[in-house]
């Protein structure tokens, strides 16, 4: 008999957090601490997944992995400082990686249209910075339609009593631009995605 749904919802498993993976390894400190190591292993079970994504014709192209880490906020203070982004306390500001079209024009449209929602939504667009790229082992496929990666970085305009309000307003961000992206003209709109804040 073939089960139709999720099991019930029993000891640490709930049905609400499932989501549609391929491949999925998991490493974590039970303490909570952020260690380069813990990011070692990860991209160590990251390689070691035989099927990381689809994949085409093209063995080296696939859709897309990763790993997911905490806010690594000492590396962001550097790397932000070096792009004069002055960034406030850890908690008090968000960061995503943005896929820009490759156009000059589209790309300048898209980051005005992205600093403008911010503000329209209260918050405080604090800077975008070119993400270092090494794409020497991607495959054929994945160089022609490879984006401009930016990492946009947003503060907390206030700092609300709740501290889920920061993060549901970064959502409500997030999915303003994407359905600005949606209902644009924009030549390269498919180049156009946003990473989670």
């Amino acid at each position: 008999m073939i089960r139709q749904g999720f099991p019930e919802r029993q000891g640490l498993y709930d049905p609400q957090h499932e989501r549609d993976s391929c491949g999925v390894g998991f490493v974590c400190n039970m303490d909570g601490r952020k260690t380069h190591e813990m990011v070692k292993q990860a991209n160590g079970v990251l390689k070691r997944l035989a099927h990381r994504g689809a994949v085409g014709a093209d063995p080296k192209t696939g859709d897309g992995a990763g790993i997911l880490i905490q806010i690594p906020h000492e590396f962001f203070l550097k790397v932000a400082s070096e792009h004069r982004i002055d960034l406030p306390p850890c908690g008090q500001y968000g960061t995503g990686l943005v896929f820009l079209p490759t156009d000059a024009n589209e790309r300048k449209y898209c980051k005005q249209a992205f600093e403008k929602i911010i503000r329209e939504e209260g918050q405080t667009f604090l800077g975008w910075r070119k993400v270092p790229v090494d794409d020497s082992d991607i495959g054929h496929g994945a160089k022609e339609t490879q984006p401009v990666i930016e990492q946009v970085f947003v503060g907390q305009s206030k700092l609300p009593d709740d501290a889920l309000a920061f993060e549901r307003k970064l959502y409500v961000i997030r999915r303003q631009i994407e359905n600005w992206v949606g209902n644009s003209k924009l030549k390269q709109k498919s180049f156009l995605g946003l990473l989670d804040f």
